[in-house]
């Protein structure tokens, strides 16, 4: 039986013209992550990331916390959906960035109008796939890592990902999926059992790499 370990990348850039920039928060937590990994002896048989920048630098940061020099396999069919899409989908007219925390809140309820919207079939966002090709390239991910592997997996992505294989993995519905991919932490660990049959969720969301008082300030949600 082999254990993958799928982490969310580090804190990006919320409210900037690039979101797919990691901060400098978020390159201190995957450092951290990859850190706490190295003092608990795990290591990986293979590492796969999506192409975003946020995620390979996450995976970077793991590594060098680690002190290893890993490579990882680069699949698209891990990169996070468009949130600008998915909300332009059912709201056309251009959103003024959040700067309160009424028009955050605002941001969000849109996104999961619009995500719901998307994963039924019902708008098709531009430059996105369907919602039944998305899942598509994160199961094959998944199933790969099944068919070739019986180790330590390591695998870098994004909370819609992550929280589309948790929903894949526990049949969950589309509501759920949706609210476990709005509570995901940034550089938060998930982790499934797996044989050559199935994947099992063992853990979820979970930050032991900053459960010490003085990295209480690093756990962040975007």
């Amino acid at each position: 039986m082999g254990t993958l370990y799928l982490v969310r990348h580090g804190q990006a850039s919320f409210g900037a013209d690039d979101y797919d920039v990691l901060s400098e928060m978020g390159y201190r937590q995957s450092v951290r992550l990859g850190e706490y990994l190295k003092y608990k002896g795990i290591t990986f048989d293979a590492a796969f990331t999506g192409t975003l920048q946020r995620q390979l630098k996450t995976f970077a940061g793991i590594c060098e916390g680690m002190g290893t020099l890993m490579q990882a396999v680069a699949q698209r069919g891990l990169n996070e959906y468009d949130s600008e899409a998915v909300i332009g989908a059912i709201h056309p007219h251009k959103l003024e960035k959040p700067t309160s925390p009424e028009m955050y809140r605002s941001h969000f309820r849109m996104l999961k109008d619009g995500l719901a919207q998307w994963m039924a079939g019902v708008v098709s966002p531009q430059g996105m796939p369907s919602y039944t090709d998305f899942v598509a390239g994160i199961t094959g991910v998944l199933d790969h890592i099944r068919s070739h592997h019986s180790g330590n997996v390591l695998l870098v992505s994004s909370g819609g990902p992550i929280a589309t294989a948790v929903g894949h993995v526990l049949g969950t519905a589309p509501e759920t999926t949706i609210e476990l991919n709005l509570r995901i932490r940034n550089c938060s660990l998930t982790e499934f059992a797996f044989t050559p049959k199935r994947h099992m969720l063992v853990t979820y969301n979970t930050l032991p790499h900053l459960d010490a008082p003085e990295h209480a300030s690093w756990i962040t949600y975007s």
